[in-house]
């Protein structure tokens, strides 16, 4: 067994940090600043028309059709209980691949593909707000502000159970 092995088995903590850079697709959501893979993007786009889907869940904002594949699009800000996006701004997509197929997150902006050290790497914090805990795996501390990186699977596993 290697000492990468040990060290990393010994470190339950560091789950989703490995002893290497982590790569992330960065977006914002109201005053809020996100990651999530980069492995796990499938594309950014535009806002798209949607179909809304009677009787769905409130953060199902509808269905967009993503060059005849159909797409669910989750609304982030009110899977992260927070306030409504403001009149005339409108979203764009964030469509990542889960067990299920692609799934559109609908966010405010589309932020850079962020490379960041394992050792800035730290556990949700106690004080955050628990919907959006639950969704969150940890936090990057970056120079001026926090990345969350977001649990895109555990998103949209609830999004079908609400």
């Amino acid at each position: 067994m290697s000492d990468m092995t040990i060290r990393d088995a010994s470190n339950p903590r560091r789950e989703t940090a490995s002893d290497q850079s982590q790569q992330y697709s960065t977006f914002f959501v109201d005053n809020l600043f996100f990651g999530i893979q980069v492995l796990k993007v499938q594309e950014v786009l535009r806002y798209l028309e949607m179909t809304s889907v009677p009787l769905a869940p409130d953060v199902i904002e509808g269905l967009i059709n993503l060059r005849g594949q159909i797409v669910t699009a989750v609304d982030m800000r009110r899977r992260l209980s927070l306030p409504k996006r403001g009149e005339g701004q409108t979203p764009m997509n964030m469509v990542v691949r889960s067990e299920e197929g692609a799934v559109s997150l609908l966010v405010d902006e589309i932020g850079d593909v962020l490379e960041v050290p394992p050792e800035s790497y730290e556990p949700p914090p106690d004080n955050m707000p628990r919907e959006q805990r639950e969704l969150i795996e940890g936090v990057y501390k970056l120079e001026g502000r926090l990345l969350l990186v977001l649990n895109a699977e555990r998103v949209l596993q609830t999004q079908v159970c609400n």
